[in-house]
């Protein structure tokens, strides 16, 4: 019998797909896919790789992602490493649904809840005799751990280990006693910055994007991909209050692209990743008057919710996805980008979109930081895509500057007492480069290659803003401390692929140069 021609054998492969052995696809996925996406495909560095969670992008699209890689991710390209029957395999593979997804509801939370210092026997002062405002807690994703940093004298004060993958920034109390972490694979963990102990931990979610914390102290919101839900937790010993299920009006659920506190509103903002709304979720109770529109979702709770009970819901609808945000210093304007392309401005008071940004590419908007210049407010944010810093003024939210970088970058970093901005490069052959700013003149006056070949990445201030520390992002790294004023390097802290650095004074004063 002779082989069909091309046609006759498409339509015969759409009628009789091919049967990969389970056992092969499976195999694939354990060798290529496993460390990053979890082996039960329920996500770990990288998201979970199940229907739910891949409904946005179309199987087409998902067989270019594995083979040629996501730009400004850590997806690597493949097709140097399998076949085009071992991508068709993979692809099939991971639209194919679990038996079971895992329930993680409230019980299931609070039965991996551990508390390690009651709260009657933490001290009244702090331990050690560094500046408690001038802390740093530096993420070591190399072998996840965490460093608390004397910033006076830039030496570590205590390493503790994490659950895998820390991302999403650690966040303070209010006080900046305590801080708190999340981790990929839902951890969250309460560390005491004075004794310096590690205070509770529960696993709030099995893949979670990041939390916030009140500006009352007293909750924390964590935003999950999976299950898709927003958990509230009591903020003394990470007692899971409520579970909020992440679902549009007519039930189709979402992936939670972030969630972070707005002190000035008394509420938690979310963006929902596959839902075209963000939510507003207010902390007190009754919620702040003004606002229409708020409404009670606790399907997870038995009987009506009461209007007393606190945590209602805002929804918000806006053009598109919202997959990363920004917030003007007032907390009255969300800029909120898609990574499929395309900027907005959403007033918060109002529920409106006011403006559409030129932005294209991928902005960073996370990383997006303010300052004023000319009389005027504007922000600076990198992008992930193209080789530039777009500076936006936020009066009339048009752009008037677009600074070139010698490539795509991830961070950027100021401080109100600073005359610069820091700038990495991160992606591509330039990315052991950053570049400082000065915030004036919108011009690049320096460029810094502090280990040439390795990557340089996410600078961060010390509270009076005479530091600047920066990460290597290397198994044999460094947070490098540089003079801000002179941009001489003063000493080089050997570190395991350190990424993010936080200083409790710039987080809790909410400083104009660094993230929310």
């Amino acid at each position: 019998m002779s082989r069909p021609p091309g046609c006759a054998v498409i339509l015969f492969l759409i009628m009789f797909p091919p049967a990969w052995a389970a056992s092969d696809a499976e195999r694939l996925y354990a060798d290529h896919c496993a460390e990053c996406h979890g082996s039960d495909r329920l996500g770990g560095m990288g998201p979970a790789l199940l229907p739910e969670n891949l409904h946005r992008l179309k199987r087409e699209k998902a067989v270019q992602v594995i083979r040629r890689g996501r730009p400004a991710t850590q997806m690597p390209a493949f097709e140097d490493r399998l076949n085009e029957q071992d991508i068709e395999a993979l692809t099939e593979y991971i639209y194919k649904p679990l038996p079971q997804v895992p329930e993680w509801n409230r019980m299931h939370a609070e039965a991996t809840r551990k508390v390690f210092v009651a709260r009657e026997d933490l001290p009244g002062k702090p331990l050690h005799d560094a500046d408690p405002m001038n802390l740093f807690v530096v993420v070591e994703l190399g072998d996840h751990h965490i460093t608390i940093l004397d910033g006076d004298r830039f030496e570590p004060l205590a390493r503790f280990p994490t659950h895998f993958a820390v991302h999403g920034g650690p966040k303070f109390s209010p006080d900046g006693r305590f801080v708190y972490v999340s981790s990929r694979d839902g951890w969250i963990e309460k560390f005491d910055l004075w004794s310096l102990k590690k205070v509770a931990e529960v696993r709030a979610g099995i893949n979670t994007r990041n939390l916030a914390v009140s500006a009352d102290g007293r909750h924390v919101m964590v935003g999950n991909y999976l299950p898709h839900s927003l958990v509230v937790l009591d903020a003394a010993d990470l007692r899971p209050l409520r579970v909020i299920p992440a679902r549009s009006s007519h039930g189709r659920s979402s992936r939670i692209s972030a969630v972070y506190a707005a002190p000035p509103r008394g509420s938690f903002i979310a963006a929902l990743k596959d839902i075209p709304e963000v939510w507003e979720i207010s902390w007190e109770s009754p919620p702040p008057p003004g606002f229409g529109g708020w409404q009670h979702d606790y399907r997870e709770t038995s009987g009506d919710a009461k209007d007393s009970e606190p945590f209602p819901v805002r929804r918000i609808p806006v053009a598109g996805y919202l997959d990363d945000f920004f917030f003007d210093p007032e907390y009255i304007h969300l800029i909120g980008a898609s990574r499929d392309g395309g900027a907005q401005v959403i007033d918060l008071d109002t529920g409106r979109r006011v403006a559409e940004l030129e932005l294209d590419g991928m902005p960073h908007l996370g990383s997006g930081i303010t300052w004023e210049w000319k009389g005027r407010r504007i922000l600076a944010t990198p992008n992930l895509r193209k080789p530039e810093i777009t500076v936006i003024d936020m009066e009339n939210w048009k752009t008037v500057a677009r600074i070139p970088t010698l490539g795509p970058g991830f961070f950027m970093r100021s401080h109100e007492n600073s005359r610069y901005a820091w700038a990495d490069v991160f992606f591509g052959p330039n990315r052991d480069a950053v570049h400082i700013i000065d915030k004036q003149t919108l011009e690049i006056v320096k460029t810094l290659r502090p280990a040439p070949g390795k990557t340089a990445a996410h600078v961060e201030f010390d509270k009076d803003g005479t530091h600047a520390l920066l990460s290597i992002w290397d198994m044999d790294g460094a947070v490098i401390v540089y003079d801000a004023r002179t941009l001489k390097e003063i000493k080089r802290l050997p570190m395991v692929k350190p990424s993010g650095k936080y200083n409790v004074h710039n987080k809790i004063t909410r400083s104009e140069g660094t993230s929310h």
